[in-house]
């Protein structure tokens, strides 16, 4: 359940100086969630994510929103859909089977365009596999788990704190780009408790979907524009729009049109491509002088940053590279990376995935070595872990 708040007084003027909660993972997504104005959540129980459920169902009606459990998450995703398309900022969270489930929900989402959020907090798998244990095997699934080609924005912070900051960006993104954002975490990470300290919330950046200003008989639900950004309107508004999972054209109504199938998919490529710099966030840890680099995500990047440390004290130049956007995958910052550095090590809580990404871009590199730390039976990679290859490698 959601903790209570400490406020610091400053004595001098009176106002609040701080504002420090004590809080898990799966409670800062929903916090981060509520302030990016996620005014409706649907979704079914299930571990490890059922906090963020629990917490919309506590404090979205305290603030006029709505809360549905549904039967299942397939139910979910499509309820969220039908609550954006009638203007709503609207989320789900589940976890690997739940995730399964939703992929042509999630689909759908992508080909209509439909602004929404769905929260992955992984767990070990396949099947029902190890429901209270963290995994980084979703990873994947979150680009390629739908049929067709439909481009991903997936975010993956790795703690408390940016659980809180990303679930904002991912609601921002998911509005901006009109499309199905995946917000990532995983066991360890959504149930871990850190001291946040929350920005008031004038501080941070909300962005809502842009709104049509030409008059119903001129609006066009999926015009075109050189970003690939478009007005949305809602249901209710009296707007008149046809939504559908078949191609459709520039008002939603199904085509065949060889011309109008190639524009719809080329703005659902290109609202990613084009604004890679705006999707793509990174963070490079003494990365000036490495020649070994670590490349990792989520929960793994603590126990990688804790090894970099620890192998700087005695002398070894290493830095770590994490993507805080799993997709669109930052290819020029590994490319970048793999330019400077002689070893890369990339550990992961599956059988390999993010490796492949590094191998792929370093295919013409033929002197790179590229190291795996891998672990897959629900138990976390440590720091030693990553030290000990850091060792080797040096």
């Amino acid at each position: 359940m959601a903790q209570k708040e400490t406020k610091m007084v400053s004595k001098k003027n009176n106002k609040p100086k701080k504002n420090i909660v004590l809080m898990q993972g799966n409670e800062a997504i929903a916090r981060g969630a509520l302030a990016a104005g996620v005014n409706f959540f649907g979704g079914y129980p299930i571990t490890p994510s059922t906090e963020v459920a629990e917490i919309m169902s506590e404090e979205l009606p305290k603030r006029g929103g709505k809360f549905m459990q549904m039967e299942d998450e397939i139910a979910s995703i499509a309820v969220i859909i039908g609550a954006s398309l009638a203007g709503a900022k609207a989320m789900t969270a589940t976890s690997g089977p739940g995730f399964s489930l939703m992929q042509e929900g999630i689909g759908f989402a992508k080909i209509t365009e439909t602004p929404c959020v769905v929260v992955n907090v992984m767990r070990g798998g396949p099947s029902t596999g190890l429901p209270t244990k963290p995994s980084q095997a979703d990873l994947m699934q979150t680009r390629w788990g739908t049929h067709g080609d439909g481009p991903a924005i997936v975010l993956y912070p790795s703690s408390v704190k940016e659980s809180y900051e990303l679930a904002i960006r991912a609601v921002n993104l998911a509005e901006k780009y009109r499309t199905c954002v995946v917000l990532l975490s995983d066991e360890v990470l959504g149930h871990m408790r850190e001291a946040v300290e929350i920005p008031d919330i004038k501080e941070s950046q909300i962005i809502n979907r842009i709104k049509p200003t030409v008059p119903p008989e001129w609006y066009a639900h999926y015009e075109q524009n050189q970003k690939y950004l478009s007005p949305v309107a809602s249901f209710g508004e009296g707007y008149r729009f046809h939504v559908t999972g078949l191609a459709h054209d520039k008002f939603g109504f199904p085509t065949n049109k060889s011309s109008e199938v190639q524009i719809m998919m080329d703005r659902l490529k290109k609202k990613i491509t084009h604004n890679i710099r705006d999707l793509v966030q990174i963070e490079s840890f003494m990365m000036d002088d490495a020649k070994i680099a670590i490349f990792a995500a989520g929960i793994t990047a603590q126990a990688a940053k804790k090894a970099v440390v620890d192998a700087r004290a005695e002398g070894i130049k290493v830095g770590l590279l994490r993507p805080l956007t799993i997709w669109p995958f930052p290819d020029s910052a590994v490319e970048k990376m793999l330019k400077r550095v002689d070893t890369v090590i990339v550990p992961e809580l599956n059988q390999g995935q993010l490796i492949h990404e590094i191998e792929r871009l370093a295919k013409d590199k033929k002197d790179s070595k590229i190291i795996r730390i891998q672990r897959f039976d629900g138990e976390l990679i440590s720091p030693d872990d990553v030290f000990k290859a850091i060792k080797e490698a040096n």
